[in-house]
């Protein structure tokens, strides 16, 4: 079994900083690529960030030069810096990873989700 949980979600205002956490536990032999994804009422959930083990990142367009992923792979946890929040970016955030387990399964597993709030 593998879990993970996320963290640091909350109510900003706009302009404001927020940072998330997501660490991951259990049967786990490697962690591949690590990310966030948001879902916003009414919408899809949708790609924040991402980031692989080698470092490579991916970023949404809407929050390239607010947001920052990072990921300490020895602790088996990525974060989200998020600067100059707008109130668009009110969503629950999701984590997100690609994990080989001791059971030889190679499976993307999820986060219960963490809210966050801009208000404007």
């Amino acid at each position: 079994q593998v879990q993970l949980v996320e963290s640091g979600g909350g109510l900003v205002q706009a302009g404001g900083s927020l940072r998330l956490s997501c660490v991951a536990s259990g049967s786990i032999i490697t962690i591949y690529a690590m990310g966030w994804y948001r879902q916003a009422p009414g919408n899809q959930r949708e790609l924040v960030a991402t980031i692989t083990g080698g470092g490579w990142i991916n970023n949404a367009d809407s929050v390239k030069g607010r947001f920052t992923i990072s990921r300490d792979s020895a602790k088996n946890t990525v974060y989200l810096q998020m600067n100059s929040l707008k109130p668009e970016d009110t969503a629950v955030y999701y984590c997100n990873a690609r994990i080989l387990t001791t059971y030889g399964y190679n499976n993307t597993y999820w986060g219960q989700g963490t809210q966050v709030t801009v208000s404007s």
